[in-house]
C-alpha cells in the first residue's frame, strides 16, 4: 500500500510535464517492459476464450490508471483514493447475498461526502468525477482479474494485460506526452512502474501466500489512509477534521465489507504460482 501510495504521490511531478495520460502512459509502458523483460508471456496457454477477459482487463487497467492521475491533477490524493474505493465496496456490495451488504458503500460515500464537502463548492468536481470513473475501473478491474487470475498465474497474466493497458492509455497519453517529454522523464518513468505496478504485485503475492483473502482484504481498507498520509508528507496535503472522519468512515466500510466476503472455489490457473489477487471486497484483486 505504501508504495502504490507513494508512486501515485509522486507521479504529480510528472503529471505537471506530461498530463495525466501522458503520466500514465509513460508508467504503464514501463512496468511492461519490466515486467515482459523477467518473464515471458503465457501466449501459448491463452485459449479463445480468454482473449475478451485479458483484453477487457488490459483495457480496463489502462482507462482506471489516466483517470485516477486525471484526478490527482484537481483533487487531494487521499479524497482521490477514498472515492476511487468506492468502486470495489459497489462490487462487493452487489456480490454479497445480503442486501445489508449495501449499508457499506452507503458508509463509504458519507465519508467521500465529508472529505469533499461538497456544500463549500471548494471541491472540483471535475476531480471528484475522474476519481468516480476510475472506481468504476476498478471495480471492473476486480471482475476481470479473478476470471483471468484463475487461469494464469499472477506474473503470467501481467504480463498479457499490463502491455494492452499501456496501449490503451497511448491513445490519450501520447497525444498529451509528446509536446513535453524530455530525455529524463524516461527514469522516472521506470522508477515509478517499479513503485507501482511491479514491487507492489511481487509484495502481494508472498502476502497472499501467507494469509487469507478475506485478512488481506481488510488490511487492504486502509488503503485511503495510506493515500492520506502520502499526500500529507509527500504533497504537503493537509487534512481537516472532516476530511479525517470521513477517511475514518471509508476505512471502516472497506474492513465491514470483508466479513462475509466469499467467492466460488477458482478453476485451478495454468501456472505453478497462485491467481493474480490483490485485496478488494470479496476476493484481493492486484490493482
Amino acid at each position: 500500500m505504501m508504495s502504490v501510495q507513494l508512486g501515485s504521490a509522486l507521479s504529480t511531478g510528472l503529471i505537471d510535464d506530461v498530463g495525466a495520460g501522458g503520466a500514465a502512459w509513460l508508467r504503464l509502458t514501463a512496468g511492461a517492459l519490466i515486467l515482459l523483460a523477467i518473464a515471458r508471456p503465457p501466449l501459448r496457454r491463452v485459449r479463445r476464450s480468454d482473449v475478451a477477459p485479458l483484453l477487457g482487463l488490459g483495457v480496463a487497467t489502462g482507462l482506471f490508471t489516466v483517470f485516477f492521475l486525471a484526478a490527482l491533477e484537481r483533487i487531494p490524493l487521499g479524497t482521490a483514493v477514498a472515492i476511487e474505493f468506492l468502486g470495489p465496496l459497489a462490487v462487493a456490495a452487489i456480490r454479497s447475498p445480503s442486501r445489508a451488504a449495501l449499508a457499506w458503500p452507503a458508509l463509504a460515500l458519507a465519508g467521500v461526502v465529508l472529505m469533499t464537502e461538497p456544500w463549500t463548492g471548494a471541491t472540483d468536481p471535475l476531480g471528484v468525477l475522474f476519481a468516480a470513473l476510475a472506481g468504476i475501473g476498478w471495480g471492473c478491474y476486480i471482475l476481470l482479474t479473478q476470471k483471468v487470475g484463475d487461469r494464469f498465474d499472477g506474473i503470467g497474466a501481467l504480463t498479457l494485460t499490463i502491455p494492452v493497458a499501456a496501449a490503451t492509455a497511448a491513445i490519450i497519453g501520447v497525444p498529451q506526452a509528446l509536446p513535453g517529454l524530455r530525455l529524463e522523464h524516461i527514469p522516472l518513468a521506470i522508477g515509478l512502474a517499479l513503485l507501482l505496478p511491479v514491487l507492489p504485485f511481487a509484495l502481494e503475492m508472498m502476502a497472499l501466500r501467507r494469509m487469507t483473502a478475506t485478512a488481506f482484504g481488510t488490511l487492504m481498507a486502509l488503503e485511503p489512509a495510506f493515500g492520506l498520509l502520502l499526500g500529507l508528507i509527500v504533497l504537503q496535503q493537509q487534512p481537516g477534521i472532516l476530511q479525517l472522519a470521513g477517511i475514518a468512515l471509508v476505512i471502516a466500510a472497506g474492513a465491514g465489507a470483508q466479513r462475509r466476503g466469499l467467492r466460488a472455489a477458482p478453476e485451478e490457473p495454468d501456472g505453478l504460482s497462485p491467481p493474480a489477487a490483490r485485496a478488494a471486497p470479496n476476493s484481493a484483486p492486484p490493482r
